[in-house]
Order: structure tokens, then C-alpha cells, then sequence
């Protein structure tokens, strides 16, 4: 039976960020960004809400009708000489949002930005997360699957960043290919940005 999916509205969005914040509160990123537990789950709902926030207004949130997973997306245009994408706002206001005084909210951001491809359109899988107690059931793929089918009948690419090599490995295996340029997380952990041609 494959996973009944949607697209969320303005009145799932704390549901959605609750699920990013259950999913990634152990991730190596999210840890090194909070670095205290407490403190983390002070704050980590709030910081992962300007994602929501942000594929809600500007692009879109597949959402499984069970709330078991979300695929948060955006359609980033290929760069005008001007340079300003939505993208480009989002690791101040997750600073100014969650954390004020805390640079790492901001500056994962700004890392994974600087690398981040501009010179053709594309979609970004901006986060992807599952319920932790069903992980590894084959939602997250069943989730991607239709967006990467209508990238490939539209020929269009697909741009992510992987915070861990256990994803890294899932996206591998959907045609994801790792960049070659790691973002170094100062004495944090690497991400690995991955491009996936149109197949």
C-alpha cells in the first residue's frame, strides 16, 4: 500500500514543524548547531519553523496524510545577475527567530549557501523528515519519488544537502550524486550537497 500524501497548508504547519523537530533533534547538524540538549529542545521547534514558514509562502510541503513524514521543496529559479533568492533570506531570520545570540543558527545557513548551485533552475529538497518511530519503513523514498518523476518527464534537476551519511546513502540511491565540495561545519560535522540530473 504506498503512502497517502498531500500538500500542507497554513493549518499544518506547527504539525510540521513538531515532525521536523521530533526527526532531527539527534541529527549531527542540529547538534552541533544547539549544542545543549536543553536548550535544543528549547529552541530546535523554532529554528526548523522558518523552514515550514518559508516552503509554505514560497514553495511546497508534501505531507503524508498520516503525518508520519514531510518533504519540504522549493523551485529556486536559475540566479538573475542580481543574485537575490528567497534562500538567500532564511539563516538570519532562523537566527533572529530562534536563537538570537547563537551564530551557528545563521551561519549553517550561510555555509550551505555558498555552495548552493545557481546557474540553472532546479528543485531543493530543503528538509525531509520521517516520525523517528518510522524510520527506515521506505516513506522519505515514497515521499521524493513523485517530485523526482516530474523532474525527469520536465527535465529539471534536483539539489539537496545531506546531513548525514546514512541519508546521504538514501539519496545516492535515488540518483543524487554527491557535488565534491563538502561544507565543513567549523569543528562541526560535514554536509554533503548532492545534484540529481534529470533522468
Amino acid at each position: 500500500m504506498g503512502l497517502e500524501i498531500r500538500q500542507a497548508g497554513p493549518s499544518d504547519r506547527d504539525a510540521v514543524a513538531r515532525l521536523l523537530d521530533e526527526a532531527f533533534r539527534t541529527d549531527p547538524v542540529s547538534s552541533w548547531v544547539f549544542p545543549d540538549p536543553e536548550h535544543r529542545a528549547a529552541v530546535h521547534g523554532k529554528f526548523l519553523g522558518v523552514f515550514v514558514d518559508v516552503a509554505l509562502a514560497e514553495g511546497r510541503i508534501d505531507y503524508a496524510v498520516d503525518g508520519s513524514a514531510a518533504a519540504l521543496w522549493l523551485r529556486i529559479p536559475a540566479a538573475d545577475p542580481e543574485g537575490e533568492h528567497v534562500e538567500d533570506e532564511i539563516p538570519a531570520k532562523m537566527r533572529a527567530v530562534a536563537d538570537p545570540d547563537n551564530e551557528r543558527c545563521e551561519l549553517v545557513g550561510r555555509l550551505t549557501g555558498a555552495v548552493h548551485p545557481t546557474a540553472e533552475e532546479h528543485e531543493y529538497l530543503l528538509m525531509i523528515a520521517v516520525a523517528p518511530g518510522r524510520q527506515g519503513e521506505g516513506l522519505g523514498t515514497e515521499l521524493i519519488r513523485p517530485v523526482l518523476e516530474r523532474c525527469d518527464r520536465e527535465g529539471v534537476p534536483a539539489y539537496l544537502e545531506a546531513s548525514s551519511e546514512r541519508s546521504k546513502g538514501l539519496y545516492e540511491r535515488l540518483g543524487w550524486q554527491f557535488t565534491g565540495e563538502a561544507v565543513r561545519l567549523p569543528d562541526g560535522p560535514l554536509m554533503w550537497p548532492m545534484w540529481r540530473k534529470p533522468q
